[in-house]
């Protein structure tokens, strides 16, 4: 009985149908990344020395998630069984969204930590680029939702499935 009970809790049989790691990863940047901002603002507003920290934590993270997102979204690239009309008018701007959010992210985080735990000279231009970070981070993930959930990206229906407006 125990082992029955064991061996159900270690077998991930979703994981096993998988293509690449890519999509067990990228979950991570949008919540810490997400969950960064309005920790942020909410700083800001009650002037909270430990909400400025817990910020910086989770836009570390964030940094740190994307890198493995794009890491595991860039190695897997060939890879993704879509048509190339798929690939041309969604893929490419997934990528470029979620490279640009990698960028902004290592650049907001080397920032705070530098004037750790939040900067306090230009920190209106900080906030601006932090929501200007996850208003990137929407629209990419948007695109990767529509390739997974409209054009079975990674998935094992026959491919390949043509784009469509």
């Amino acid at each position: 009985m125990f082992a029955a009970v064991f061996r159900h809790l270690v077998e991930f049989r979703g994981a096993q149908q998988l293509q690449n790691l890519h999509p067990l990863v990228v979950h991570y940047p949008i919540a810490f990344l997400t969950t960064s901002v309005p920790i942020y603002f909410l700083a800001w507003i009650i002037h909270s020395e430990s909400l400025e920290l817990i910020g910086l934590w989770l836009l570390g993270l964030g940094a740190l998630a994307a890198a493995a997102a794009v890491t595991t979204g860039l190695l897997c690239n060939e890879g993704v069984m879509v048509a190339p009309s798929v690939r041309e008018n969604i893929l490419v701007y997934h990528e470029w969204s979620m490279l640009a959010v990698l960028a902004l992210s290592i650049v907001l985080a080397g920032w705070a930590l530098l004037a750790r735990p939040m900067p306090r000279k230009g920190r209106a231009y900080f906030m601006i680029g932090l929501v200007l970070m996850i208003t990137v981070l929407a629209k990419g993930a948007d695109y990767g939702g529509w390739m997974v959930f409209g054009y079975n990206a990674g998935g094992s229906l026959p491919q390949p499935i043509e784009f469509s407006r």
